[in-house]
């Protein structure tokens, strides 16, 4: 990793403000491999020197990717002057400069949402040609049947749109898994439209390999472990 200064490297990681950093330093305590830090312009490789403040170690993370459960009426979107956002829902321990949605829900769609300040895996993640299928739990307004699975299977268009085949299972009478590769705009609910048919409920449970916590309520977030990360990536089937 190319060398940073170190005022970039603590504010990065939300230890304190850039002008609160430059105090710290003056007073003496943070220091580098053990040795105190005298200017903020100095430079080190955060991934490979041990940082410390007050001799208290900093876990440096370049980047950060979190799960949030995000709940109904809230606007998937990294600001809005007039709405509370998923970002807002983020505990300060996770808040940090330059998050953005990996992806995101309708405004009354629930579920899993990846937050990151990672580029390239949000490209990795969206990118029709990963083919990161996503699983939803639908709730209708109508009994569904095996005709609706069948049209599902088959590819849908609607509204000038042509939605590539999805796999649906139906759970109950009018709930209804339903997997997709794409996530194009208000796709799922477009696609019950196209069969007759409306969207009461819409909660999103997986993506790629990653499953929603249950233990985490509605509006809840928490970081994604290494492993999590991968299989967020994953080309799995889902039903």
């Amino acid at each position: 990793m190319a060398l940073l200064r170190i005022d970039k490297i603590l504010s990065s990681q939300e230890i304190a403000s850039r002008k609160e950093i430059k105090m710290l330093i003056k007073q003496g305590r943070i220091k580098a491999d053990g040795k105190i830090v005298t200017k903020p312009e100095e430079k080190f490789d955060p991934e490979n020197c041990e940082i410390t403040l007050d001799d208290e170690p900093i876990l440096y993370k370049r980047y950060i990717y979190i799960m949030l459960n995000k709940p109904k009426g809230v606007v998937s979107a990294s600001r809005d002057s007039r709405e509370k956002t998923v970002l807002d829902l983020l505990p300060p321990e996770l808040r940090r400069k330059d998050l953005f949605l990996a992806g995101r829900l309708d405004r009354n769609t629930e579920g899993l949402l990846i937050i990151t300040d990672d580029g390239e895996f949000s490209h990795k993640l969206l990118a029709p040609k990963s083919h990161v299928n996503k699983l939803y739990e639908a709730v209708v307004d109508r009994k569904l049947i095996e005709n609706d699975v069948e049209k599902f299977r088959a590819g849908i268009s609607e509204g000038g749109d042509d939605f590539l085949p999805a796999d649906m299972k139906i759970i109950g009478e009018n709930t209804a898994l339903v997997e997709i590769c794409e996530g194009k705009f208000h796709q799922i609910k477009r696609m019950f439209h196209a069969v007759g048919t409306e969207v009461l409920e819409l909660k999103r449970l997986r993506i790629g390999g990653l499953l929603l916590d249950d233990k985490l309520s509605s509006g809840e977030a928490r970081e994604l472990s290494s492993e999590e990360i991968n299989q967020a990536l994953s080309r799995e089937k889902i039903l």
